[in-house]
């Protein structure tokens, strides 16, 4: 699971919501290539301050001690998983290889996480020396349970890079810390005992919530780029995204150059085809 980028997400959900003409173009990205501003910036990293607002969820009370649970649970399922397939009993998944590399320090990584995410409504982005000095871990092994911890799906990472004051002309960045939104994946919930899985929707909860997507569906393909920036996105990005959306509407208006034709009345056509139509007497 590779590192979660915002840039990722939004261009995906322009794409999937706005007609072909609205999308954003893909920028090629060049595999270690310097950052423009040349400093030193890691790969697909976002300035601090410009995303945040949308990236962090306050928990809802007690979803961090049900993650903490699960997670441990997982931990247990793992160790499981582990035995069987050195017994030759369980030939594993992709999502089992996965679940048997998580480990007690990468659970104890997540529940120091999941402690700042309870304290701070949600707004978690320690350093790895915070992380590292919390739990009793060494630097490299904070960030090897971080790893895992984002492969199995119980962390969305961004990257993030700051300004700062530097002699010479034009601006400075640097790295700064992480932003982390913890997580319990739909994928681990197999391997959850069954008390702790969620409880399966009616029917006809389950109907009623298919219409009103494709409801929200039809109504956003209708929108155009400005209107459907305003309406799904808010706050200080979702005014840069109106702008770049009024001016992909006013660039599709402007390209269609296609005259439309004169309208001839349904009167004057009438009586152009009237082949018995009086004449002016002399």
């Amino acid at each position: 699971m590779g590192t979660y980028t915002l840039g990722a997400a939004l261009s995906g959900a322009l794409a999937s919501a706005l007609p072909r003409s609205c999308a954003p173009r893909q920028r090629k990205q060049k595999s270690g290539a310097p950052h423009p501003t040349g400093a030193r910036v890691l790969r697909d990293s976002v300035e601090a301050g410009t995303f945040e607002e949308i990236f962090f969820v306050p928990p809802a009370k007690g979803e961090t001690d049900r993650m903490l649970r699960a997670a441990r649970r997982v931990l247990d399922a793992g160790r499981q998983l582990r035995r069987e397939a050195r017994q030759g009993s369980r030939v594993l998944n992709g999502v089992e290889r996965r679940l048997i590399t998580l480990t007690s320090a990468s659970v104890r990584v997540f529940e120091e996480i999941l402690t700042l995410a309870r304290l701070n409504r949600g707004k978690v982005y320690p350093s790895y020396d915070h992380l590292a000095d919390a739990t009793g871990l060494g630097r490299a092994t904070v960030a090897r349970a971080i790893a895992i911890l984002e492969a199995i799906g119980f962390l969305i990472r961004q990257r993030r890079f700051k300004r700062i004051e530097a002699e010479g002309a034009g601006p400075r960045y640097e790295q700064t810390s992480n932003a982390y939104r913890p997580m319990l994946p739909k994928s681990v919930q197999p391997y959850l005992p069954r008390w702790m899985r969620p409880a399966p929707l009616p029917d006809d909860e389950t109907q009623r919530l298919v219409e009103h997507d494709q409801t929200m569906t039809q109504m956003h393909a209708e929108l155009t780029c400005r209107e459907w920036a305003e309406a799904t996105v808010g706050g200080a990005l979702g005014k840069v995204l109106a702008r770049l959306g009024s001016a992909l509407d006013r660039q599709e208006r402007e390209s269609q150059i296609d005259t439309e034709p004169l309208r001839i009345s349904f009167e004057t056509n009438e009586m152009m085809s009237w082949p018995h139509r009086p004449t002016r007497s002399t």
